[in-house]
Parts: C-alpha cells; sequence; structure tokens
C-alpha cells in the first residue's frame, strides 16, 4: 500500500475538513429533557463556524427537529433498520427517519454490535438504505482491547470498512462518515494515545484512498469516538486526519458540549 496520508511531521499530504462533532445521546434524555438540552444549547452556541448533529432518542427526533429548525445544528438518529417496511417490531426505517427530515443516521456502533449482534453485513444493508433514502451513514469501526493487545486492530478495521463499505457505488462514497471508536475506549475514560490515534488515522485515510480512490477518500470524513471529552477535545482533534469527534457522555450537558464545540471551532481556524 502506497503511503498518501502522513502526519505533519512526515511531510505528508494532509486533506482537512471542516470539523465534524456528532452527539450520540444513546439511551438518555426525555422528550422534555431534550427539548431543555436544546434550548438551552442553542442560546449558546448562536453563531456555530463548524458542523454539529445530535443524534436523539428516536422519541426526541420530531421534537428535536422542530427546536433545531431556524439553528444550523443537524438531526440525525442512532441507528435504523434496512428493510423500508414490514414485521419488525420496535423498528424503526430509514423513510420514515427522512419523511421527518433527519440527515444522519449512526450505523454499526459497537454497542449495536454487541448487544444486538449486528454484523459487518447487517450494517451494509443498512448503509444502502440509508443511502437510497438520500439520508448520510456515520458507519461505527472499532477494535477490542484484545484485538489491540494482539496488533489486530488494523486488520479489524480493515474487515469491517471492507464488509460495511461492499458494493456501494461510487458516487455515493463521499456521503459517507467513517467514526473510529476502540471499543475498549467507549464509555470508560480511556483514550488511545495521540501517537496510537494518529497511527490509526493515517492507516484508515490510506486504506480509503487504496480501496475507493484519492478522490473519493479525501471526501470521507474521519471522527474520533471513544471517551472524548472537554478535557481532551482539544488534543484529540488536533491530530492530522481527524476530521471531528463522536461525542457520548460528554454530549449529554450542554456546557460541556459547547465546550468541546469551542475547541473544534480553535481547532479548525
Amino acid at each position: 500500500m502506497v503511503l498518501i496520508y502522513q502526519d505533519k511531521n512526515s511531510g505528508g499530504v494532509i486533506v482537512s475538513n471542516k470539523k465534524f462533532i456528532v452527539a450520540n445521546w444513546k439511551m438518555n434524555k426525555t422528550v422534555s429533557e431534550a427539548e431543555e438540552f436544546l434550548k438551552r444549547f442553542i442560546s449558546l452556541n448562536k453563531n456555530i463556524d463548524i458542523e454539529v448533529a445530535i443524534c436523539p432518542p428516536f422519541l426526541c427526533l420530531e421534537k428535536a427537529l422542530k427546536i433545531c429548525k431556524e439553528s444550523k445544528i443537524k438531526i440525525g438518529a442512532q441507528n435504523c433498520h434496512f428493510e423500508k417496511s414490514g414485521a419488525f417490531t420496535g423498528e424503526i426505517s430509514a423513510n420514515m427517519l427522512a419523511s421527518i427530515g433527519a440527515e444522519y443516521v449512526i450505523l454499526g456502533h459497537s454497542e449495536r454490535r454487541n448487544y444486538f449482534y449486528e454484523t459487518d453485513k447487517i450494517v451494509n444493508k443498512k448503509v444502502k438504505t440509508v443511502l437510497e433514502n438520500k439520508l448520510k451513514p456515520i458507519i461505527c469501526v472499532g477494535e477490542t482491547l484484545s484485538e489491540r493487545e494482539k496488533g489486530k486492530e488494523k486488520e479489524k478495521i480493515k474487515t469491517q470498512i471492507g464488509l460495511t463499505f461492499k458494493d456501494i457505488p461510487p458516487e455515493k462514497i463521499s456521503e459517507i462518515v467513517v467514526a473510529y471508536e476502540p471499543i475498549w475506549a467507549i464509555g470508560t475514560g480511556k483514550t488511545v494515545s495521540i501517537e496510537e490515534c494518529k497511527e490509526m488515522f493515517v492507516f484508515i485515510k490510506n486504506y480509503l484512498a487504496f480501496e475507493y480512490g484519492l478522490k473519493e477518500s479525501r471526501s470521507i470524513r474521519l471522527l474520533y469516538g471513544g471517551s472524548m471529552n472537554e478535557k481532551n477535545a482539544k488534543e484529540l482533534l488536533s491530530v492530522p486526519n481527524v476530521d471531528g469527534g463522536l461525542i457520548g457522555g460528554a454530549s449529554l450537558n450542554p456546557f460541556k458540549f459547547t465546550d468541546i464545540i469551542n475547541q473544534a471551532e480553535s481547532v479548525a481556524q
């Protein structure tokens, strides 16, 4: 594989996009709590200079879309089914999300893979239906602690991306966002070291360029997920090829999340 993307100290080509910060609320906040958060968050961020998306629980989507309608904040979902309709109790389809105005959908989060046994094949089917409905998928990939300790983290990421991107039309590649989330760092307070982060993001960029073309790979935004918070956001967002962050726990507090937004804006300047 030819090395295309390197870190700044290596003299390589770094293609930086406008920072993109995504809030994944997971199974948190009632409708009234979501309303309170969003009104406060909007009042704190009237002049956002980066792209921000918030992914609340399904029940809060319509309220969030209504509150954020006049703001720059995008709204997304945390999951969807790959079928348009049918006997799938408790599920939501991509066309349902599109019909109310959602823009993004998080797919393949490690918690979905772990607790609900989602495979790369299932995630791939979801990616296709999300793109067909003109939504933008945020595909999560990441290794376990055991895989990293065995030196298999890159092999794992390569396999996940390869399978989840399978048969995606080339013209749709640029609409995909990839979130690298080391599973062992999610909700634990642990993060990869800066050097580990640099190495992984260079690897992902190179793999995408090698497999899907340099032009297409430049358009794919790469996010870091895994205990990014107001204390480490600036350092992580300053890593070459890191285009933004997928924020979990720290996105539940409007002040902490605003702090992360401010740090992302300072890095982008």
